[in-house]
């Protein structure tokens, strides 16, 4: 159960992310509830959009629109790829699907892909509960 456990962590946490983010959207960025209060009143929500909002508003690089969550979700991707450690590969996926959600597609995609083939590829390196119970059917037993 504990192992169970090791491999849908991590998967887990990057869902909570990815619904964080798309709170942040959804609930934020697009409603039109919270645009009407932040133009007659000064709330901690408009506060909050702003910050969220300048976040993927910062330039273009190539003609792609890469704001501070498309730089950090690329950052965490070139770490995961240089080290090979879990909450790294775990922080690139997670910051990758936050990106996207938030509008920075190409450098989101690619940090979410690199990050999750990472994810798999750590998971993947030790015995897997699988792998654990097979080992015995490929032992040789004398017959009776």
């Amino acid at each position: 159960m504990k192992r169970l456990l090791c491999l849908t962590l991590p998967w887990l946490l990057v869902l909570v992310v990815g619904a964080i983010a798309a709170g942040l959207r959804y609930g934020l960025i697009e409603s039109a509830d919270v645009a009407r209060i932040c133009e007659t009143s000064h709330a901690l929500s408009c506060d909050l959009r702003h910050l969220t909002v300048t976040g993927f508003i910062t330039g273009n690089i190539f003609g792609w629109a890469i704001g501070i969550f498309g730089w950090v979700a690329m950052a965490a991707t070139v770490l995961a790829l240089r080290w090979q450690k879990l909450p790294l590969a775990w922080l690139a996926a997670a910051t990758g699907l936050f990106a996207v959600i938030l509008y920075c597609f190409v450098p989101g995609a690619l940090a979410l892909l690199i990050g999750c083939l990472r994810l798999v590829r750590l998971q993947a390196a030790g015995p897997t509960p699988v792998d654990q119970h097979r080992a015995t059917e490929r032992q040789v037993h004398a017959q009776p």
